[in-house]
């Protein structure tokens, strides 16, 4: 079965207590992030890795505080979930090759808001790869994951969320989008599941 693995948001910003937006508890899923990408890569799946990659004043500023303006240490990855063969994708039509796409192991998507498709060379990129499923993790639940989980079912692709990979804000709205999610005919899985072996997560502190 071909398969695309999903990485939603994993930036420092959001990881990190230090982060300009930071979700309580995300430090925690970065290890199982790290072993998820590196187990992808191991397997030959291609893994596309959304990331903000926000101007000084975008107006999602007017919404929530700033934070992953380009170029900045809190817009970054952190080094472990990065793979050796990327391509980055901006947020601009026309830069997709199809042959560079083939040949990359991660695949970063950057975008201006909470929905990755609103990089349009995300369609043609999935198109490109065209996988059997995809499967998902990362942050923020409610927001950026749920947006990238549905609008992968709205587009007719079988997904698998990755339940102790994500870190939400608030258990009520994870709850009401896991319901969302398992009637649009989401699926749940766990890093271990996955893996295909046992894999402890880290407590919170």
């Amino acid at each position: 079965m071909k398969q695309v693995f999903f990485d939603i948001d994993t930036q420092r910003d959001f990881l990190y207590p230090a982060g300009a937006l930071y979700v309580p508890g995300a430090e925690a899923i970065v290890p199982l992030v790290e072993r998820l990408n590196q187990y992808a890569a191991h397997q030959g799946i291609p893994v596309i890795s959304t990331t903000d990659a926000h101007a000084e004043d975008d107006p999602e500023f007017q919404q929530w505080p700033p934070h992953c303006v380009a170029g900045t240490l809190g817009q970054q990855k952190p080094t472990g979930t990065l793979l050796a063969r990327r391509v980055v994708i901006p947020n601009q039509p026309g830069v997709v090759r199809p042959q560079e796409i083939q040949e990359a192991q991660q695949i970063i998507i950057e975008k201006q808001a909470l929905d990755a498709f609103t990089n349009p060379n995300l369609v043609e990129v999935l198109s490109i790869l065209a996988p059997e499923r995809c499967v998902v993790y990362g942050v923020v639940t409610e927001y950026c994951v749920r947006a990238a989980a549905l609008g992968l079912l709205q587009r007719g692709y079988r997904v698998v969320l990755v339940e102790d990979a994500i870190r939400e804000i608030r258990t009520e709205d994870r709850d009401r989008f896991f319901e969302e999610f398992r009637n649009a005919g989401g699926e749940f899985t766990t890093v271990a599941q996955i893996c295909g072996e046992r894999v402890e997560a880290p407590t919170k502190s």
